[in-house]
């Protein structure tokens, strides 16, 4: 297990008479008083009952056991798990095709050959780069609708550190897992899901290399991001099982959580 804290300066909101802490103004709406998180670019992010701000997130890679670690995580400790995976690939859908119509794009899926073999690891990830904004803006308004006496632990490849840093007031609030190489060969052996490119292309093999050529540059990248932003990098490396990592993954959220085993059936 390769655990990297991370340096360099991070962005978190702050009110100028009271340092360190997130801006909250409030406003009269439907639902009466409604929160407001000022971030750190000044501007306003809408938290109606304050899920954004006292959420926790794990952000990283493609198959570093981020869900399994939010599961566990739940289950200790009486938390909402949020896994943007499962939204992204299902509710998200109609926005998605709502915003090609916007667009003037056609609603259908590319062709899967154009998406997965036809093209190059490097523009696959760019691709998916810069689709993550609008994405982890859909997240949002999943969490928005959210309440829960308890944090929300938010798991997902799509929730980068530089996209959350702005809404949180400290980076201890976030955790980017990325696997090492061994555990990410080890997770295509023991996976289906990992195993093949789940979509009729014309060459299957290559569709998968692209496709781990690709994770890898995201996984990278997000490592690099959090780096920049002084959020924990922590590269999973599988010599610890599931139940060992969510402890590490606890402790660094540790000034956030109940008492563990609450709810634990």
């Amino acid at each position: 297990m390769i655990d990297d804290p991370g340096l360099g300066r991070f962005p978190f909101s702050s009110i100028i008479s009271r340092p360190g802490r997130q801006e909250q103004d409030c406003f009269f709406g439907l639902y009466g008083c409604q929160a407001v998180t000022v971030n750190a670019t000044g501007e306003e992010v809408w938290d109606p009952f304050g899920t954004l701000r006292s959420a926790l997130w794990i952000g990283g890679g493609q198959w570093a056991g981020k869900s399994t670690v939010a599961r566990l995580l739940a289950t200790r400790y009486g938390l909402t798990a949020y896994h943007y995976d499962y939204h992204d690939a299902r509710a998200h859908n109609d926005r998605r095709i709502a915003r090609r119509v916007r667009r003037g794009e056609p609603t259908a899926d590319p062709d899967p050959d154009s998406v997965w073999v036809n093209t190059s690891p490097q523009e696959m990830a760019d691709e998916t780069l810069a689709g993550f904004p609008t994405r982890f803006e859909w997240a949002l308004d999943d969490l928005r609708g959210l309440v829960s006496g308890r944090p929300v632990i938010a798991e997902g490849w799509g929730l980068r550190p530089e996209l959350v840093a702005p809404i949180i007031d400290s980076p201890r609030r976030m955790i980017v897992m990325v696997p090492s190489e061994e555990f990410r060969e080890r997770q295509l052996r023991e996976l289906p899901r990992a195993a093949a490119v789940d979509r009729a292309v014309s060459d299957p093999d290559r569709a998968q290399r692209n496709r781990l050529a690709r994770d890898r540059l995201v996984a990278d990248e997000a490592a690099r991001s959090a780096r920049r932003l002084g959020i924990r990098v922590l590269e999973v490396d599988g010599l610890d099982d599931a139940e060992a990592v969510a402890d590490i993954v606890a402790d660094h959220f540790s000034s956030y959580l109940p008492l563990p085993n609450v709810y634990r059936p």
